[in-house]
């Protein structure tokens, strides 16, 4: 099945579906969700999106849900249950387009790298299961499921951990495609 996704992912890899993709990602990465966390914020500024508190430990997940208040529960839940479903489905195409169309001109086919170009399905299935914790989290509100509390610890971990993986890729795609002189290898 990854093998097809990649494969997938090779076939659709040309420049526009590439840009195109770059662009919505930039236009969700660089206004709709930080505009999302604004609206989050009270005068006190501190709250923040639950996914991007990087190893917080239950307790401080806890208090930032405490933090919220009613309102911005019901805010924060429908933004896990709407733009931040679509948002990954985004980046994973994004990045997996990047991946490949540099991987494409800076590796032979048979190369086993070539296949890594699903990386970012992996910040997407933990970013999924982060977005579905958090809906959980905040809908039970005031209990703390101590046990979802570390599955939440463990997502956002592992989603950044792929976004880093991913991160890396690109960039080394990016020298051997240039190295290469952007010339797609058969």
């Amino acid at each position: 099945m990854l093998q097809n996704l990649s494969a997938k992912f090779y076939k659709w890899a040309n420049g526009w579906a590439v840009l195109v993709f770059l662009a919505l990602d930039f236009i969700f990465a660089g206004f709709v969700m930080p505009l999302i966390g604004g609206l989050m914020k009270s005068g006190t500024g501190l709250e923040q999106p639950l996914d991007l508190m990087i190893f917080a430990t239950p307790d401080k997940l806890f208090e930032m849900i405490e933090r919220y208040g009613d309102s911005t529960r019901r805010f924060y839940r429908n933004v896990e249950l709407s733009a931040d479903l679509i948002y990954p489905i985004i980046y994973v195409l994004a990045f997996s387009l990047l991946i490949s169309f540099l991987f494409k001109r800076g590796f032979a086919p048979h190369q086993p790298i070539r296949q890594w170009n699903i990386v970012p399905v992996g910040a997407y299935v933990f970013d999924l299961l982060e977005n579905i914790t958090i809906v959980i989290l905040l809908s039970v509100f005031p209990t703390q499921p101590v046990t979802l509390g570390w599955l939440l610890f463990l997502f956002i971990a592992l989603k950044w951990f792929f976004v880093g993986a991913l991160i890396v890729l690109i960039l080394f795609g990016l020298v051997m495609a240039l190295k290469n002189k952007f010339k797609i290898q058969s």
